[in-house]
């Protein structure tokens, strides 16, 4: 009983597919697609770093990156962005300032949709901005569900890297 409630959980929350959340009329579509960047990140280094500016919304075509994000003086790690992955969502749709530093663990490429072509996108479809609001509640509904089915993991004293599903 509990195994299908937490299925249930998960399949509410599910991520959408890219093509589905980007899905706006061709003015729209081709003001991102024109403005699209692809930005190559090589194995140690950071896309972005946590408490600067947003440049826009990134999308993983290839690699393996790591979140990592410092909090009260405590390094934490997110989790992994694999290929597919819409990486940002809180920085671009909120104050624009990134919320967590992005590092390749391989060479890899993200797609950017930068922040004023998003922002242009917006004005002229509105349900965009929503479907990108909805999706970010999702990916929040997904971490939550995470880390309330992971126990806590325990390290020894002094040590400073701890994993996301350790804070309560």
């Amino acid at each position: 009983m509990q195994a299908e409630a937490r299925s249930g959980r998960l399949d509410a929350v599910a991520a959408h597919p890219l093509a589905e959340l980007l899905d706006c009329p061709p003015v729209a579509g081709n003001l991102l697609n024109g403005s699209a960047q692809t930005v190559d990140v090589e194995i140690g280094e950071c896309a972005f770093r946590q408490g600067t500016e947003c440049r826009g919304l990134y999308v993983v075509v290839s690699g393996q990156f790591v979140r990592k994000a410092e909090r009260y003086k405590t390094r934490l790690t997110l989790g992994q962005a694999r290929t597919g992955d819409l990486v940002e969502l809180a920085a671009a749709l909120g104050d624009g300032m990134h919320t967590y530093t992005l590092s390749a663990q391989t060479p890899g490429t993200l797609l950017m949709l930068p922040i004023n072509a998003l922002n242009s996108a917006f004005q002229s479809y509105p349900p965009l901005r929503m479907r990108l609001l909805e999706e970010l509640a999702r990916e929040v509904s997904r971490a939550y569900i995470a880390c309330c089915m992971n126990p806590p993991v325990h390290r020894r004293h002094g040590s400073r890297e701890l994993p996301a599903s350790s804070i309560h």
